[in-house]
């Protein structure tokens, strides 16, 4: 913008500049020649009235020729052509004067009408052509037939006109760059509140509610930050309540599930009796107590899983991270979970890192239960390690053949408690049930507690397929 502020001023002080050159080139070229013509007209007119009075008509050659020099004399030795029917003197029988007087001029002499100039270009130099007729000096001033024409050099009066010309081109260059001056020093005083508000607008995008800008003045760019710092006032009140209300909610969460953990333990113990002695209840009772078993377990799994949530939320995890084979640490996963035979494995056995292995398994075991819950057989899951410019990175990724995600999908997978059963097949059975749609979630928190992520994408013979990476760390600290 300072940029534009500075060209807008220079364009506008040159245009200024040159339209006033212009018109003073013009007012005074026509001021200089108006007062040399207006003089060299009358100066003829006078020197012919006193020099015509004694000339005797009709003129041989040589009376001729003396009038035109006495009529040249008094002009200042200006060339004077006198002409009478056939006959033509030139004072200055030296001179080219004849093709100096046009046939347009010469016409107008002998039509009568007083005296005409002209002026004209010959050999690249300006001269001024008078013409007039001598008239008899009775009371109807009759034409004589005699016609006079003096010539007079313009040189002077171009030159003239061209220095001032040049003394207003040399005077532009100052002015355009003291409007340079006088653009910069505008354009700051007009950007600088400007720079501050845009300052303050980015540390307000970037979180800081504190930020405001300073009020000064009472234009239309003190409007503007007083509007902003009211904005955000606003904004920083609406936060500081929307904290406050995150963390009552994050705190109920919190409690209610640790509450639940009482009752919960008690149901269990209750539904393990019930379940052991389910095949001497009648079919209708044991099939109430098989339930009652499976949506206990299932909300036990939930309660855990919003109670860890909750710490995350509170920031109160902590990483126990030790150097790990991270093979044996899939593969002791998949065993725990029995699903070592449901679960296609390519791992690579030289891969290890400081990792927290409880919180690796519960990555593994979220993501490789979504694909066997919601994806269809083959499952694999792959172990290794590839190389980027930020330095290795460990890749485990988890595929299915299942009818995969749709992009909707895909962009809400790690959302808390969002399920995407209509894109996915139902739980088949043998499986541990419906997830609770907070497994992707504390997968993707566990993944950043690392310092690494977790993408979805699609498969290339279908299917999703989960993408874990963790930045490969030795036990000196430093990434390979």
């Amino acid at each position: 913008m300072r940029t534009r502020l500075v060209v807008t001023f220079v364009l506008g002080a040159l245009i200024s500049a040159v339209t006033a050159t212009a018109l003073a080139y013009r007012d005074a070229r026509t001021a200089v020649l108006r007062r040399t013509q207006d003089a060299a007209v009358n100066d003829v007119r006078t020197r012919v009235t006193a020099v015509a009075a004694d000339f005797d008509l009709p003129p041989d050659q040589r009376s001729l020729s003396r009038f035109a020099a006495k009529v040249s004399d008094g002009l200042g030795a200006r060339i004077v052509v006198a002409r009478h029917q056939d006959l033509v003197a030139v004072s200055d029988p030296l001179a080219d004067a004849q093709d100096r007087i046009t046939p347009e001029l010469r016409a107008a002499v002998r039509a009568g009408d007083g005296a005409r100039f002209q002026r004209v270009m010959w050999r690249n130099e300006p001269y001024l052509v008078v013409g007039m007729p001598v008239t008899y000096a009775d009371g109807d001033r009759r034409p004589s037939g005699l016609e006079v024409f003096a010539i007079t050099g313009l040189r002077a009066e171009r030159d003239d006109t061209a220095a001032l010309l040049d003394s207003v081109r040399t005077g532009i260059l100052p002015v355009v760059a003291l409007t340079a001056l006088l653009a910069l020093l505008a354009a700051g005083t007009v950007l600088r509140p400007v720079r501050k508000l845009g300052r303050a607008t980015r540390e307000l995008a970037e979180g800081d509610l504190g930020s405001r800008v300073p009020v000064r003045g009472h234009d239309e760019l003190a409007d503007l930050a007083r509007t902003f710092n009211e904005t955000a006032g606003a904004l920083q009140a609406s936060g500081a309540r929307l904290r406050e209300q995150e963390a009552k909610a994050r705190r109920f969460v919190a409690d209610v599930s640790h509450e639940l953990r009482t009752p919960l333990a008690a149901m269990t113990m209750v539904v393990v009796v019930l379940e052991e002695d389910a095949d001497q209840l009648p079919p209708d009772a044991a099939r109430a107590a098989r339930t009652v078993g499976t949506e206990t377990a299932r909300l036990s799994r939930l309660v855990e899983d919003l109670m860890e949530i909750s710490r995350f939320d509170a920031n109160a995890i902590r990483r126990n991270a030790a150097e790990t084979g991270l093979a044996d640490t899939v593969r002791a996963s998949l065993a725990l979970r029995g699903w070592a035979e449901r679960v296609e494995v390519h791992l690579d056995e030289g891969v290890r890192a400081v990792v927290d292995r409880r919180r690796i398994d519960v990555i593994v075991a979220n993501l490789v239960g979504n694909a066997l819950r919601h994806g269809a057989p083959p499952v694999t899951v792959t172990l290794g390690t590839v190389g980027a410019t930020d330095g290795k990175w460990v890749t485990l990724e988890v595929a299915d053949q299942g009818p995969g995600l749709p992009p909707e999908a895909r962009e809400r997978a790690f959302d808390r408690f969002y399920k995407a059963e209509a894109a996915r097949t139902r739980s088949p059975a043998g499986t541990d049930g419906q997830g609770s749609g907070l497994g992707t979630a504390i997968a993707l928190e566990n993944a950043r507690l690392h310092g690494g992520t977790i993408d979805v994408a699609e498969g290339a013979g279908g299917g999703a397929v989960f993408t874990l990476r963790l930045p490969l760390r030795r036990a000196g600290g430093d990434a390979e």
